[in-house]
Formats: structure tokens, C-alpha cells, sequence
């Protein structure tokens, strides 16, 4: 009964500011007022000085008596100050500082937008230019959780999932990044490998082709159709702009892996085929064929 925690109750940030700005305004406030009095205070004493002691009495300027420019002066420094706490501080104090810094970045932000804009455009064009003349296919497998290898291999061994690999991609280009094809015992037979790599002192067997980027290697596999994409995940990552059409065996598992597929945006692209296929003795995991088109 008596050792009821009391709730405290907590303010907000919104609340704090206020009560700081509420603070901040009273100091100048209270400043003000102090100059205003030591104002009226040095005043007298200034006239005082100069008329009842003599003090300064022949100093003149202009015929009149410098105490007179003297409380001039420090009333216009007494009258500015009273304009900074009442005026300056309405039109550029802390809420038009804020109003400006919401401009600021309104405008920075619209700016970033239409380079967005931009480079998006210039993307698509790009990609537009490349599958005129081209079909391209990104033929993967995949677990449940996208992952698609660890340590530059595969993670399991399904072989009807290697055996549609091998019937879709026969006697096509397939298109790959140089560790994918360095993971291959060999070149894989009747089929053209374009291995994409910024090496300049790579080494590839005879007949294998070289290329720097996924455009030049697609514009190389323009003539055939469909060509292939098949690894590893940044080339994935790249070619989803380009594909028309994705290959995927998804096993239904979830893995340990390094190396991942760019998860399907369905509002881009559509499932036109789903073939589901069980364990048996030679599959150790479940597994289905999906096929995906482009809107």
C-alpha cells in the first residue's frame, strides 16, 4: 500500500523546447529591463555630475555640453536593444531560423528527387537500348530465404534442378561474373561463357569472352535468344533491370549463406508457371520450378 511507485510524468521534447524558449525569452526580458534601469540610473548621475559637480563642464560640442551626446547615445544603444528583444527576435528568431531550415531542405530534397529522376531515366533508356535487340533469362536457384551460395558454391546438389539448368541454357550464351565462372571445374560444355570482370590480366580458357560490364556482355548475347544469366548475386542484382523472364528453382528451405538473390518485386513480375516436386532419395530438400515474366 505504502510502496507504491508513483508515475512520474515524463515531457516531451516539444514540451522542453518550449519551456527552454520560455526561459531563454525571460533572461532577455530581465535583461532589458536591468539596462533600462542602470539607463535612467547613469543618466541622472551623468547630469548630476555635470551640474551640480562641475565635472566636464567646459567640454562642449557644438555649444552643447557632451553629457547630452553622451545619454543620446546610450539611449539609441538601449532603443536597439529593446528592438532586438521585441522585433528582431519575432522575424528572424528561432521560428524563421526553422522556417529557413525547412526551406532549405524542401528545396535539397526536390533536388535529390530529380536527380533520382534523372538517373532512373537514364537507366531505363539504357535498358531499353540494350533489350531491343535482345531476350534475356536469369536462371537461378534459390532458398526460401533468397540465398543462393556460401564461400563461391553451392549449397546443396539437386539434380533435376541441374538437369533443367543444363536443358534451358544448351547451346546458348550463358553470362556470368568471374567468380561464378571460377567456380566451374571447366568451362560447361556447348555453351558460350561471358565472364564479366574488371580484371585486365584475367585468364580464361580459349573461346571463353571477356567483357567489363553487363551491358557489353548482353550486347555480345544480342543475337541469341534467349541468352542466360546465371550468377553470382551482384550480376543478379544488375540483370533485373534487363530480364525479361526468371528461371527459378526455389528450395524450400532457409540457408546459411554469403551470397543472395534480389528478392521478386511482383508488382514487376509476374508468375506465369509453378511446378512443386517432393524429397525423394535423390533430392534431400523440396523443391519448385517457377517461372516468372516481366509486366
Amino acid at each position: 500500500m505504502f510502496n507504491k511507485n508513483k508515475k512520474t510524468q515524463e515531457i516531451d521534447k516539444d514540451q522542453l523546447e518550449l519551456i527552454q524558449n520560455a526561459q531563454h525569452r525571460i533572461k532577455q526580458k530581465k535583461r532589458l529591463y536591468t539596462h533600462f534601469v542602470i539607463f535612467l540610473i547613469g543618466s541622472i548621475l551623468l547630469i548630476l555630475a555635470n551640474v551640480f559637480f562641475d565635472i566636464g563642464k567646459e567640454v562642449t560640442l557644438f555649444g552643447v555640453n557632451w553629457f547630452v551626446y553622451a545619454i543620446f547615445i546610450w539611449l539609441f544603444l538601449l532603443l536597439y536593444h529593446t528592438f532586438n528583444v521585441f522585433v528582431t527576435h519575432k522575424f528572424i528568431g528561432k521560428e524563421w531560423e526553422q522556417k529557413q531550415l525547412e526551406k532549405l531542405v524542401t528545396l535539397q530534397q526536390k533536388r535529390i528527387s530529380e536527380l533520382k529522376e534523372e538517373t532512373h531515366n537514364s537507366q531505363t533508356e539504357n535498358s531499353s537500348e540494350v533489350k531491343k535487340n535482345s531476350k534475356l533469362t536469369i536462371i537461378v536457384a534459390a532458398g526460401e530465404n533468397d540465398a543462393i551460395g556460401k564461400d563461391n558454391k553451392l549449397i546443396w546438389h539437386l539434380s533435376d534442378d541441374l538437369k533443367r539448368f543444363k536443358s534451358l541454357t544448351n547451346s546458348h550464351h550463358i553470362i556470368m561474373g568471374r567468380k561464378t565462372f571460377e567456380s566451374f571445374p571447366k568451362p560447361l560444355p556447348n555453351r558460350t561463357h561471358v565472364v564479366i570482370t574488371r580484371q585486365n590480366n584475367c585468364q580464361v580458357p580459349e573461346g571463353v569472352i571477356i567483357v567489363n560490364s553487363l551491358e557489353k556482355a548482353i550486347d555480345i548475347a544480342k543475337n541469341d535468344t534467349p541468352s542466360f544469366i546465371i550468377g553470382g548475386g551482384e550480376i543478379y542484382k544488375q540483370a533485373m533491370n534487363f530480364a525479361d523472364k526468371i528461371e527459378l528453382t526455389r528450395v524450400h528451405e532457409n540457408f546459411e549463406a554469403d551470397t543472395f538473390f534480389p528478392q521478386i518485386d511482383t508488382a514487376i513480375w509476374k508468375e506465369i508457371s509453378n511446378t512443386f516436386h517432393g524429397k525423394d532419395e535423390n533430392h534431400k530438400y523440396s523443391y519448385s520450378f517457377l517461372t516468372y515474366q516481366k509486366k
